[in-house]
């Protein structure tokens, strides 16, 4: 790739971003895109083949760098002994700011991923990181039960665990813009979700 396909590349990724963030994957014209940075709908598919191609160029290292520091982190947790942790007030903040970072490092990318990609190959981003949390949650719980035979797993509040950390975040997301603000503003939140999981996921009297 040339200099100047470097150029064309990097502006129509800039143009598409405006134009997704302010119309959404589905509503975005590829025509006007091209025509904002000054080339034809043909470049948009010689470099990006289609418009999902294009949309990825915008979010895809927003993603990859949102589920590194969950996957870091929980993997991390994985691996602790269980029996010796000890919950201590603050002891995720680190984890929070990391998550923070990752989000605001490209705040338009990050709210384009999870907000305006309706009709995209990502439009099932948050259901997936829902996911993905749902599985690690699912191992730590495990190794919890096996260290405490006399408690239960509460299945659903695990699950709905999941979701409420995820829109905790997209909610920050939605309502405070200042990167600085933010992170002072999910450490309690973060405080409260913890402290709910290891009082909540685990019961004396769960039934399924």
């Amino acid at each position: 790739m040339s200099i100047n396909d470097s150029e064309s590349r990097e502006r129509l990724i800039e143009c598409a971003k405006k134009e997704f963030l302010e119309k959404g994957f589905a509503k975005a014209s590829l025509r006007q895109i091209a025509a904002e940075a000054g080339l034809t709908t043909g470049a948009v598919y010689f470099f990006f083949k289609d418009k999902n191609g294009l949309f990825g160029a915008v979010v895809e290292n927003t993603l990859t760098r949102i589920t590194k520091v969950i996957s870091e982190h929980f993997q991390e947790d994985i691996e602790t002994e269980l029996a010796d942790y000890v919950h201590t007030e603050n002891d995720h903040a680190d984890f929070a700011d990391d998550i923070v970072d990752a989000l605001y490092a490209d705040y338009d990318s990050t709210m384009i991923l999870l907000k305006k990609a309706q009709g995209s190959e990502y439009e099932n981003v948050i259901e997936n990181i829902t996911q993905m949390l749902n599985v690690t949650y699912t191992a730590i719980a495990e190794k919890y039960a096996q260290i405490m035979p006399e408690k239960k797993i509460n299945w659903y509040i695990l699950h709905w665990m999941c979701h409420v950390q995820i829109n905790a975040f997209v909610h920050l997301l939605e309502h405070e813009r200042d990167h600085g603000k933010a992170k002072k503003k999910i450490r309690p939140v973060m405080e409260l979700l913890i402290t709910s999981w290891i009082d909540y996921v685990l019961t004396d009297d769960y039934e399924d």
